[in-house]
């Protein structure tokens, strides 16, 4: 049987949401990982990438996910066709990148002048006044105590704080003196393996501000090892058998040896301190030190070789060495405090780190120049390049990439505008020449008129109304003095309830109940109306609105949709729940793939609801059946189909937190200004998704199809 290529994500529930670096790394390697060994992704898999026929990637300028969800209904073909969905956060510069947009050097050009490190080009200070690492410390030189992470940022970044629930049994440091900038530095860094009860450390490295190495010592894990990841962490079997030393032990010297005013360094060192399940006051993180735009972040072996000129993590050695690592990170915070925020910004990271790519693309394997040493003689002149884009990485290979729509590219390779082009136009041209391109962008637009703010906003009031209609429900009549405990009990067995009000202007009084999730609402309908709840037998319905006339319709085709396939919401447990608790509880379920355990995403807290995905269809059809009216934890819970798993379920909290959330008069106005252009933009969506079923239908068998919605920024 002939062996076809397909994508396999396992993003689920909070996870749907990628960055654009993510993408970028799917794009390149699904285009040039056959040919020139372009890394995989490391979010996705490709199975068979070396059955690949060829990349699409379909662009809707001025569409983003309000249009998606606000015209779910007439995106039929889309949203059958495309199994998985990933939002992205907001840029202007992803696309532009994309197309080469801006500069608009010539491919062939472009390619020979990164092939040696030029440094004509200097950058001007009024360049330097935008990188990210001078917007967030400034220019002058500071202490090291201005570059420990903050209490909110360690936060953000998921490291372990004294008094919080999940760090519960972590053990403090006690470093608890004052620090100042003469503090001492200490470089740390852990490698892991995945045992049953998750990632667990099994080699500690300590170095001191000299990098003298103070402690390099192999852990022997609690639970049994399930992957060693000898790739990484070069821990092996039979180097672990005759440990005796466990994680307590380690805690215990690492107490010891940390003086009280002690600052430790690291690279993401969050996870080593979560896996050393120790908590620490004073951090310097160089991941974030060395600043990038969008939460990007260099790696460590990169930073090595640009900044300090060392070689770390080579691949002829088996795994990391995490003393190695620790020096690495130690001595990139110490470059850092020495030369200031000013002249890390003049060595141009971004740009040798692009040089470095294309280099590789180009199997060109000139090596970085060591930028220490360099920097000592020539600090106002580090290299600076023209910024190469992924048509001009392409075009390096021999690969003619095909650009169809607002831009596209002339004889000489040069990206030119194109804005007069019709979508009927664009189509048919797609229709011809993608099949014979290996990579291809093609542009649809929505049109200037239907992407002005004032109808983008009543766009997005619209669809947040309509979404807080479908979270609502309303039960009763109940008694005069009805008890309403009993009524929220009764209704958060259904799922996490955002409020509840009493309604006293009717001649009973009734219930309005919003709930956060869409599957909880539409449990409550299904299976409170008509029950008996406080003593009454009530009734249980939606708001009558106009916009919920085609609610039962809605709901049916998120059932249907290919993103919860195989998708069921249990609701109803103990919030002290874990997800290693539920995968206990659930663990005899046939082909569970996966839970989701969703929480608040600003306080973190946990829902009484989760999501189970299984391998097949059919297993989750097996696991309703089972799973309705069993007792979790002394608790009944109650199940259905999932509406919302994925991306919409992260989409839903962000309408429902977002700004602006009571609209006002001026919305309204908005609201109703809105009817004819949304009719007209109904009308531009069903042939904006005829146009992408024709195409798709053109296609070759195994080509990648990717369909981007990038709003209006």
């Amino acid at each position: 049987q002939e062996k076809s290529s397909r994508l396999s994500a396992a993003l689920f529930g909070e996870d749907c949401e990628i960055s654009h670096d993510q993408l970028y790394e799917l794009l390149k390697y699904a285009a040039l990982g056959k040919f020139h060994n372009a890394p995989p992704p490391s979010w996705c898999r490709i199975y068979h990438p070396s059955h690949l026929a060829g990349v699409v990637v379909i662009v809707l300028h001025g569409m983003s996910q309000l249009h998606f969800y606000k015209f779910y209904l007439q995106f039929k073909r889309l949203r059958k066709t495309f199994r998985h969905r990933f939002s992205l956060p907001p840029s202007a510069d992803f696309l532009a990148g994309l197309y080469g947009e801006g500069a608009n050097p010539k491919p062939q050009n472009t390619a020979r002048g990164l092939t040696s490190a030029s440094s004509e080009c200097v950058p001007k200070s009024s360049d330097l006044q935008h990188d990210p690492i001078i917007l967030k410390y400034g220019e002058k030189k500071r202490g090291l105590t201005s570059y420990t992470l903050t209490l909110e940022e360690q936060k953000k970044n998921y490291y372990p704080i004294k008094g919080f629930p999940a760090c519960k049994g972590y053990v403090y440091t006690e470093c608890d003196q004052q620090r100042t900038d003469s503090s001492p530095l200490f470089g740390l860094d852990c490698e892991m393996c995945l045992t049953a009860k998750g990632n667990e450390v099994t080699r500690v490295s300590l170095v001191d501000a000299q990098g003298q190495c103070l402690l390099n010592e192999l852990v022997k894990p609690e639970s049994t090892v399930v992957n060693y990841r000898t790739r990484f962490s070069g821990i092996t079997k039979k180097m672990l058998h005759p440990v005796k030393t466990r994680l307590s032990d380690i805690q215990t010297r690492l107490k010891k040896m940390l003086p009280r005013d002690a600052v430790l360094v690291g690279h993401s060192l969050n996870a080593d301190l979560q896996a050393l399940e120790m908590i620490h006051p004073s951090v310097i993180d160089t991941s974030l030190l060395f600043a990038r735009n969008e939460g990007r972040r260099f790696k460590l072996k990169f930073l090595a070789k640009a900044v300090l000129g060392k070689e770390i993590q080579c691949e002829q050695k088996l795994g990391h060495d995490p003393a190695e690592d620790a020096r690495a990170a130690l001595e990139l915070a110490q470059f850092f405090i020495e030369q200031g925020p000013a002249k890390v910004a003049e060595l141009n990271l971004e740009m040798l780190l692009t040089t470095e790519k294309l280099a590789e693309v180009s199997q060109n394997k000139a090596a970085l120049q060591p930028q220490r040493c360099r920097v000592q003689k020539q600090l106002n002149e580090p290299p600076h390049l023209p910024k190469p884009c992924f048509l001009d990485c392409l075009q390096v290979t021999g690969q003619k990439p095909l650009l169809l729509g607002r831009q596209e590219l002339d004889s000489s390779g040069l990206c030119q505008s194109n804005l007069s082009t019709s979508n009927k136009q664009i189509l048919q041209r797609a229709l011809e020449d993608v099949p014979l391109s290996t990579f291809s962008i093609v542009q649809f637009s929505l049109g200037p008129e239907y992407i002005a703010s004032h109808l983008l906003a009543g766009l997005c009031e619209k669809v947040r109304s309509k979404l807080t209609d479908m979270l609502t429900i309303y039960a009763g009549p109940f008694e005069e003095n009805f008890c309403l405990k009993s009524v929220r009990k009764e209704f958060g067995t259904c799922g996490p309830i955002q409020s509840l009000t009493v309604v006293t202007e009717t001649y009973q009084p009734y219930v309005c109940i919003q709930y956060e999730v869409l599957e909880a609402a539409q449990l409550a309908v299904e299976n409170l109306n008509g029950a008996e709840v406080a003593g009454s037998c009530i009734k249980v319905q939606r708001p009558v609105t106009a916009a919920l006339l085609d609610c039962d319709i809605l709901i049916k085709e998120l059932e249907l949709d290919v993103e919860n396939e195989g998708v069921i919401y249990v609701a109803g447990l103990k919030k002290s729940l874990t997800e290693m608790d539920l995968q206990e509880e659930f663990s005899q379920l046939k082909d569970l793939e996966t839970l989701f355990l969703p929480k608040d995403l600003q306080s973190g807290k946990h829902r009484n609801c989760c999501f189970l995905k299984f391998q097949k269809p059919q297993s989750a059809v097996d696991a309703l059946e089972v799973i309705n009216g069993w007792t979790v934890k002394g608790r009944k819970v109650r199940s259905r189909n999932a509406l919302a798993s994925g991306h919409l379920w992260r989409w839903i909290w962000q309408m429902n937190h977002s700004s602006g959330k009571q609209g006002g008069a001026d919305t309204r106005e908005k609201m109703e200004q809105l009817s004819d252009t949304e009719q007209d933009l109904r009308k531009k969506v069903k042939q904006l998704d005829h146009h992408i079923k024709k195409l798709y239908r053109t296609l070759q068998k195994n080509t990648l199809c990717v369909v981007l919605f990038p709003g209006v920024n």
